[in-house]
Order: structure tokens, then sequence, then C-alpha cells
């Protein structure tokens, strides 16, 4: 897969999705929104990786936000930055996401972060939450999610202060997992990763789809009922007698059934 703004490569059973424009921070455009959930729709769609990383090009920027710049002027969706594309992309994923934060993750990029299911970061990066201090905010994961990671209170705090949290004091309030010396990001990362990618493939979906559902309303849980249930039952008996019946134009055989 080529992509602009995005690397992707795969080792083994691990996916790993770096966000490319470390001069400027690794910040979102609209092309990179775009190019990250296309990518990921496309990772939905192998079964070859079984965990996904999602990282920073360089050694001092995971992500600090967005670029608004290519917007077109309107209040609609042309005018707004498609980060909720790459968030709902991650949550559909049924393969958990990584964040391997390798620097700093600011704003949208710490938001970002948070969207994954594990985030592991090198000792000196740092986490920061800046919209209202600078003409911006996000009234959507980046609230939701951060109280539930950290608290009301705390999550409150990031947003109506904007603290910059180092990464060992970001481990300590549950906002990240693991925390590993800086030049140790990258093979840590990876050991965690393929850790993971051992775990069954559909109970690991089966779990990620669960913990999605609570906020996911009906798509939620229709990655429960349609995506992972759906597919095992048209493989039961009783899928194979209905269907038959029905095409012999016939009464099904009950006994066929629940089995």
């Amino acid at each position: 897969m080529g992509y602009g703004t995005i690397l992707y490569e795969e080792d083994g059973p691990v996916g790993t999705i770096t966000l490319n424009r470390p001069d400027d921070g690794n910040m979102f455009t609209v092309d990179m929104c775009h190019e990250i959930r296309d990518c990921i729709n496309a990772i939905r769609r192998e079964t070859r990786t079984r965990a996904i990383v999602l990282t920073g090009a360089g050694e001092r920027f995971f992500c600090i936000g967005g670029r608004k710049e290519g917007m077109e002027d309107t209040t609609l969706y042309a005018g707004t930055l498609p980060t909720l594309e790459m968030y709902e992309a991650i949550e559909k994923l049924q393969k958990p996401v990584i964040a391997s934060v390798n620097g700093f993750a600011v704003g949208g990029g710490n938001v970002l972060q948070m969207v994954c299911d594990v985030t592991i970061a090198k000792e000196s990066a740092v986490f920061r939450q800046v919209g209202p201090m600078m003409g911006s905010f996000d009234a959507g994961y980046g609230t939701w999610y951060l109280e539930d990671i950290v608290g009301k209170k705390r999550a409150k705090e990031i947003w109506f202060s904007n603290p910059k949290i180092p990464a060992r004091e970001a481990m300590e309030m549950g906002l990240i997992n693991r925390v590993v010396p800086d030049a140790e990001l990258r093979q840590a990362t990876r050991a965690w990763a393929l850790e993971i990618a051992e775990r069954g493939a559909f109970a690991l979906a089966a779990v990620k789809g669960a913990f999605n559902a609570r906020h996911g309303g009906v798509a939620g849980l229709s990655r429960m009922a349609h995506d992972l249930l759906l597919r095992a039952y048209l493989e039961t008996e009783e899928s194979h007698e209905l269907s038959a019946a029905f095409a012999g134009k016939r009464r099904p055989d009950p006994d066929k059934f629940g089995h």
C-alpha cells in the first residue's frame, strides 16, 4: 500500500502505521486523516496481521494535533478536519491497536493515543491537551474517553488547565499503559505486539467489540452481533437446514436447531 502522509509495513503478524510528517510534528492533515482511515479499512479486510502498531516518524513527535488548512470555508463537514474518520476506523478494526508514543502527543495526537486500545511510550514522551488555550477543542472522543481513562475531575483539569504530563505521570494516572527507556521503545513495542498477536484473534475481536459497544450504540452492538456472530452462525447446522428448507420449499427440521 502506497501513501503520501503515512507509511505502512508488515512484519509477520504485526502491521505498523507511521505518521510520516516529522517536519511538521506529524500533524494531521485532511489527506493524512483519510489515508489512516483507508489503511485501517484495508487492514480489516486481511487476516495476515493480528496486531497493529501506530507511531510517529522521527524521535521528537508522535503527533501534535491537526492542520486546519486545506478545508473548505464552510461550517458543514467539508470544513472540518476529518479526525473522527480515523478514530472510528480504529474502533471498528477487530484487531488490537497499540499506540507507540515516540515523543509529544498533543491535542488530537493525545486523543489518537487514547482511542488506540493500549499505549506504550518512551520515557521522554509528553502528553497534553491544548485546545482551549489555542482556540480549539475536542468535545467528543477527547472528553468522553479521557473521563473513562482518568476520571472526571482529572479529565476536566487536563482540559481546563492544559498541563504538560510526563510519561511516568501519564502512566500513574492511567492515561497510558507502559513506559520504557527511549532507546528501547521500538523493541518493547514489537515484543508487546507479538505477545498480543499470540492470543486468539476471534477472542480479542469479541473483547474489543464488547468494550466498544458501550459507547457505540447500534453501530457498536452491530460489530458484535453482525461482524462476529453472523459469520459463525452461517456455519451452523441450524443455518444450513433453514437455508435448505427455504430453497426446497419444505418445512425445516427443528431437531437441527440450536446445535
